[in-house]
């Protein structure tokens, strides 16, 4: 019998289900182990199956009111509407593929992302009832994936960004996301503010977690402050500051509970991020 997943539910508001998986529950073994639905990082596509229909029955949604895209680290945002809803299997695949956003106004759908130490954020409209899934690694949020999805909820819902509730989900905090200089300079060139975002640490810096497992001996390393930096990008598209909350968690430093691709590699389970509209 497999196990119930066990999630971390959100307090968006009346009438809004979001939550984040755990590695808790479900059948998947090994670095999946073992709630994993995520079907392009390598899992026994059986234990995939089982996982799934473990969540849907929790949920009380059927397999095919459960979008989740195939993410590749850009910013589209794809619509789920009746007419996604009608399409077959292999034209949802083509419809999601390349696909790091979802949004919808539909009820009884669940649309989702998945990460493993990026950031997953979640939007509601609570006038218009809309809602959004956004997969922010370090390329999206660089290319402000966050700020491109309420402007695709704005054109596709009428959208006041000061309507939105936002989740910011698990994923890699400050301490242990250690970038190569490329990659700070690929933040600073897009105009962030550096001294918001990021920190030097020495390897000698009792501030920094990452010494013992991979920092390199004597030389100093910049980190970035992923979600840090989706939660200004979220306020500087108009949402309010109070209505963005943050999850403490750091899939790094938590790598028993939460799927961390640094501490587990690549073949590895995802977080499963998702929100949909009771």
């Amino acid at each position: 019998m497999i196990q119930q997943p066990q999630l971390d539910y959100y307090d968006m508001g009346a009438g809004v289900v979001a939550f984040s998986s755990t590695r808790h529950g479900g059948c998947s073994t090994g670095n999946y182990a073992s709630f994993n639905i995520n079907s392009y990082c390598g899992d026994n596509d059986d234990h995939i199956r089982q996982n799934r229909k473990a969540l849907c029955l929790l949920l009380g949604i059927t397999d095919d009111q459960l979008v989740i895209p195939h993410q590749v680290h850009l910013t589209k945002v794809a619509k789920i509407d009746e007419h996604f809803m009608a399409l077959t299997t292999t034209e949802r695949q083509q419809a999601l593929e390349g696909v790091d956003a979802l949004m919808t106004n539909l009820r009884g759908v669940c649309i989702g992302v998945s990460t493993a130490d990026c950031i997953p954020v979640l939007l509601y409209d609570r006038v218009h009832h809309a809602v959004c899934a956004i997969h922010a690694g370090w390329r999206g949020t660089v290319q402000r994936i966050v700020q491109k999805a309420v402007g695709a909820m704005t054109t596709a819902y009428g959208t006041h960004p000061q309507q939105l509730v936002a989740q910011i989900g698990p994923g890699i905090h400050l301490d242990s996301f250690e970038v190569g200089d490329e990659v700070y300079e690929s933040f600073a060139q897009a105009g962030f503010d550096m001294e918001a975002i990021s920190k030097k640490y020495s390897p000698f810096d009792s501030g920094s977690k990452l010494f013992t497992f991979h920092s390199s001996l004597f030389t100093s390393k910049w980190h970035i402050d992923l979600p840090e930096c989706n939660r200004l990008q979220l306020i500087a598209a108009g949402l309010s500051p109070q209505s963005v909350n943050v999850s403490p968690v750091c899939t790094f430093q938590q790598a028993a509970d939460y799927f961390s691709a640094r501490r587990l590699g690549i073949n590895s389970g995802r977080i499963f991020t998702a929100i949909s509209l009771a």
